[in-house]
């Protein structure tokens, strides 16, 4: 199906807007009156900017408090209309969009709704233009779908029909079932918007915590199903307000936006991407930096060896158990220090997994390399990480990635980590629900539920993605504010068997752990009972403790290095989680040390 946007949606001035939604793929736009009225451009500029970026403009709005109100007023509002319709014919709009009023002169007074609706599409029809009544869910007498579409049934006009608005709906817990017994011919347009499930005034809801299709909680597919099935085909259409968007760069917000469109339709089978590649295992993680020096010394104290040497690349390979690291030295290395760069995937398909990532506009990165060297795909996650799709020893049918690499003799490794238990990526402020939806979609990975965790200088958000059986787990954080100086590291947790020992042969061989404060482990024996001698290995070496019904968790962490720390993790039973009980204290740790 065509898919348009709201250009309340974006930020920037209408014309970047108009850009933006194109460069991303879509088809059309609905133009928000204040983006008109605030742009120098006139409506026929507007329209030719729009024809040239081959954008249809689907829907003029709002015309507001039009309907059940007193003769005089209405006289008005007619008057105005002539003037909006004129104006639609400039910019070549041929639907508007009327919201159920909330004037507190409207009457409650379904008839008179109906006659005032239909003198409005009478007028409406000599210019050309359809009217679509959306029922507002603060409307002060139309507040649901169902209750629109028998003013419009009973209006009874071709150039009427009724709007239908996902979160106007949903956030009212109206059944959207009951939208098959509408025409499908009545419903002149459709607008999707997610939202998170909050209990809170619906219009501050509505005003500040939309978001598209697939990052919230509602269900946006199920409603879509319902309005098929009435027989609509006009285009599918986002309406969010949202106070993230309209301050984060318009391209990449366009793009988020496309992709949920994309991943809407595959889920109600109206397009058919190819099918989602889910990474069964970590290859590797990539560390850029400016002196490995450092980064070596950290990874010779957790066990690591260094065991390979990329033929052509300054990169060298730190392995111990199944766990890699690359460090990379060469022109990407970061001015800012160290910091993880990418992250290898394993893939039962990687031609698969890359053709899937490109379908829902996932960037392809471009990548050089010799001839010899394996022909690895990667595209680049919201937050700028670079993602390899790795066949790691399949066979001569796809190219191992280690192939790449000549052996070193340089020693061997401990043996207390046995492989990457999962990797913490901070995101943009403005990228948090794009990197769920990216994960989710293009990876094909669940997401947990989104968690707060209390940081001494704010509240920081943290969600989880992982495949089915935790052999891929990446926590994604964003702080609450826009501020560079809040940015927080990113990490690499490290399985073992044995913390405890694993601890302590880093402490011992130089590296150095970061402390915890004496309080903590008061609490723990508040709260737990511990065997002899256990809280006090805990206190000397930092270990922090968690359990749930499932299991037992045990974690630590090294003191960070540029823009990355290491954390060692044990995890007993069917723990799951990450310690997140135990996250204000590492922050503050974290800070108390920088």
């Amino acid at each position: 199906m065509r898919t348009s946007i709201a250009t309340v949606s974006l930020s920037g001035s209408l014309t970047e807007k108009l850009t933006a939604a194109s460069r991303a793929g879509f088809d059309g736009v609905e133009i928000f009156e204040n983006d008109l009225l605030a742009s120098p451009r006139t409506p026929e500029e507007i329209r030719s900017r729009c024809a040239d970026l081959g954008l249809s403009i689907d829907l003029y709005q709002p015309m507001r408090d039009i309907e059940a109100v007193p003769d005089e007023e209405f006289g008005r509002n007619l008057r105005r209309a002539r003037h909006k319709f004129e104006l639609m014919r400039r910019l070549g709009a041929d639907t508007v969009l009327v919201c159920s009023s909330v004037s507190p002169l409207a009457e409650d007074d379904d008839a008179l709704a109906a006659w005032h609706l239909r003198q409005l599409a009478e007028l409406a029809q000599e210019f050309g233009v359809r009217v679509a009544y959306e029922a507002l869910a603060w409307g002060r007498h139309v507040s649901t779908y169902d209750h629109a579409w028998r003013i419009v049934e009973a209006a009874d006009h071709p150039a009427l029909g009724t709007c239908l608005d996902s979160f106007h709906i949903l956030s009212r817990g109206s059944d959207p079932k009951g939208i098959e017994e509408i025409p499908g011919e009545k419903i002149f347009f459709l607008q999707l918007a997610d939202a998170p499930l909050l209990a809170m005034d619906v219009l501050q809801w509505s005003r500040h915590y939309r978001c598209f299709p697939g990052q919230g909680g509602f269900d946006v597919a199920g409603l879509l199903q319902h309005v098929i099935r009435a027989g609509y085909d006009g285009p599918l259409s986002l309406e969010v307000f949202n106070d993230v968007f309209r301050q984060a760069e318009a391209g990449p917000t366009a793009v988020d936006a496309h992709r949920s469109l994309l991943v809407l339709q595959e889920t109600v089978g109206l397009a058919a991407p190819p099918a989602p590649v889910v990474p069964t295992g970590v290859a590797f993680a990539e560390l850029v930096t400016p002196d490995a020096e450092p980064v070596a010394a950290v990874l010779g104290a957790l066990g690591f060896a260094r065991t390979a040497r990329h033929r052509s690349k300054p990169v060298d390979l730190w392995q111990q158990g199944e766990a890699r690291v690359l460090v990379n030295t060469g022109p990407a290395a970061r001015r800012d220090g160290t910091g993880l760069a990418a992250i290898g995937l394993e893939s039962p398909d990687p031609v698969g997994a890359s053709r899937r990532a490109e379908a829902l506009l996932a960037p392809v990165l471009p990548r050089r390399r010799a001839a010899e060297d394996a022909p690895l795909d990667a595209v680049a996650a919201p937050d700028g990480t670079e993602l390899f799709f790795c066949a790691s020893g399949a066979g001569p049918e796809l190219p191992d990635w280690r192939g790449d690499f000549e052996d070193v003799a340089v020693g061997k490794g401990a043996a207390h980590v046995t492989r990457i238990d999962h990797l913490a990526l901070t995101q943009p402020w403005h990228h948090f629900d794009e990197a769920a939806l990216f994960h989710r979609s293009v990876l094909g990975l669940h997401a947990q539920e989104s968690v707060d965790v209390a940081d001494p200088y704010g509240l920081l958000r943290s969600r989880a993605v992982t495949n089915a059986d935790g052999s891929v787990r990446i926590a994604l954080t964003v702080s609450a504010a826009p501020t560079d100086d809040t940015v927080h590291a990113q990490h690499i947790a490290l399985a073992t068997d044995d913390v405890v020992a694993a601890a302590r042969r880093f402490r011992d061989s130089g590296g150095r752990l970061l402390p915890i404060p004496a309080n903590y482990y008061d609490d723990l024996a508040a709260r737990y009972e511990f065997a002899d001698g256990e809280l006090a290995t805990y206190r000397e070496l930092g270990i922090l403790y968690d359990r749930d019904a499932e299991g037992e968790f045990r974690h630590c962490y090294t003191q960070t290095i540029g823009r990355v720390f290491f954390e060692l993790v044990q995890r007993d039973g069917g723990y799951r989680g990450y310690g997140a009980p135990n996250a204000p204290v590492r922050l503050a740790a974290q800070h108390a040390v920088t």
